[in-house]
């Protein structure tokens, strides 16, 4: 089995992130759109901030699950946004775990943040239970949040509080 690694994802990294958003377990699980292109993957990756940062998991030089955290301004300075998607091949593997895990020490550990928030479909049970694993609570349900296939279908919102 190839070594399990997380580091940051980087513009050379653009091939593999899209071909991992263009998964259709990652696609019915997150907002992407199929068809993604490297190239615009790599000028997104070009245009971080030191506080927006994008993890990805590697099993040997393989991409198998990517993750962001992107820090709010102002009055929401203390928020962080989070998203994930783990390969389809992948689920069920600890793999998720270990990049929550990543993205939530760096929210509160070296960003300070106090609110870590998202949003998941209601009917993806496997990373609803993961995000309450870490302390997420759903704080509500958009209706109708986003068109699935031919469908749209509802989203909670979930956070993460500390202190």
């Amino acid at each position: 089995m190839a070594e399990i690694s997380l580091r940051a994802a980087r513009p050379g990294d653009a091939e593999a992130i899209a071909a991992l958003q263009s998964l259709p377990g990652v696609r019915f699980g997150t907002l992407r759109l199929p068809y993604p292109s490297p190239e615009d993957i790599a000028k997104w990756l070009n245009g971080q901030s030191d506080h927006d940062r994008e993890l990805v998991v590697c099993a040997g030089a393989e991409i198998i699950a990517m993750g962001g955290l992107r820090r709010a301004f102002g009055r929401r300075s203390h928020v962080g946004s989070l998203g994930m998607a783990v390969h389809d091949g992948w689920i069920g593997k600890g793999i998720g775990t270990r990049l929550l895990g990543a993205l939530v020490d760096r929210a509160e550990n070296w960003l300070g943040l106090t609110r870590i928030e998202l949003t998941v479909f209601v009917d993806n049970a496997p990373a609803m239970a993961l995000y309450r694993k870490f302390k997420f609570e759903v704080e509500g349900t958009h209706r109708r949040y986003a068109l699935r296939d031919g469908v749209l279908v509802d989203a909670h919102t979930m956070a993460r509080l500390v202190g």
